[in-house]
């Protein structure tokens, strides 16, 4: 039983040490980064109607997504997800009702201001940060990280069984990391990020399944 409990670990490390070879493998495929490209326009146009309505209008709207949520469920060093128009937006759970997450935004280019850059990240400053490629790894509360949609925790461990980092370093990491950082949907998006913290490898299930499933985007 002991030896098939060893084999058993050693292939799903093998398995792991594939996976992240391939996305490093993928990260090197230039049709892989024009998929990457196509999926930040895509991106962009699923959001463009919103860069016609004024504030007060994009202000209504964010006050009918604010749920209540039970962050008892949490525990700190969880991943969070949150299902999103075109993609799974992720982030760490901290404790005391904080999430560190990276979001796409321009607004830390202009200030340093923290009061006015810690205002919850509206679609025109995210929509400019992917088109500029700058980003923000961010604390934020669980309401405004979720911002409406239903939460997953740590379904991703399934795939990383044999990495999970202790969850006083997942914390501990995740906060290391807060602030400015450049964005890109290949190498350095939110899943990277969450990825990175709890597993020790920064890996891109969604990307990776684009460059899987549509070999021939173009």
């Amino acid at each position: 039983m002991a030896q098939l409990a060893i084999l058993k670990r050693d292939q799903s490390r093998i398995n792991q040490e594939q996976l992240i070879q391939q996305e490093k493998k993928n990260m090197k495929n230039p049709m892989y980064e024009i998929a990457s490209l196509l999926l930040e326009k895509l991106l962009l146009l699923s959001n463009f109607k919103i860069l016609q309505t004024g504030s007060m209008e994009e202000e209504e709207k964010k006050k009918k997504h604010v749920c209540c949520y039970d962050s008892s469920y949490f525990r700190p060093g969880d991943l969070l997800e949150v299902p999103r128009t075109l993609f799974i937006h992720f982030g760490i759970y901290l404790g005391d009702n904080q999430v560190a997450h990276l979001m796409p935004d321009i607004l830390p280019a202009f200030t340093n201001d923290g009061k006015l850059i810690q205002k919850v990240v509206t679609n025109k400053r995210l929509i400019l940060g992917v088109i500029t490629k700058m980003a923000r790894i961010r604390v934020d509360t669980v309401e405004d990280f979720a911002y409406g949609g239903s939460i997953l925790v740590n379904s991703m461990d399934t795939f990383f069984k044999n990495c999970i980092l202790c969850n006083d370093k997942v914390v501990h990491r995740a906060k290391r990391l807060v602030g400015t950082t450049e964005y890109s949907l290949l190498w350095n998006n939110c899943e990277h990020f969450v990825t990175f913290c709890r597993y020790g490898s920064p890996v891109s299930f969604q990307t990776t399944k684009v460059n899987y499933h549509c070999p021939n985007i173009l």
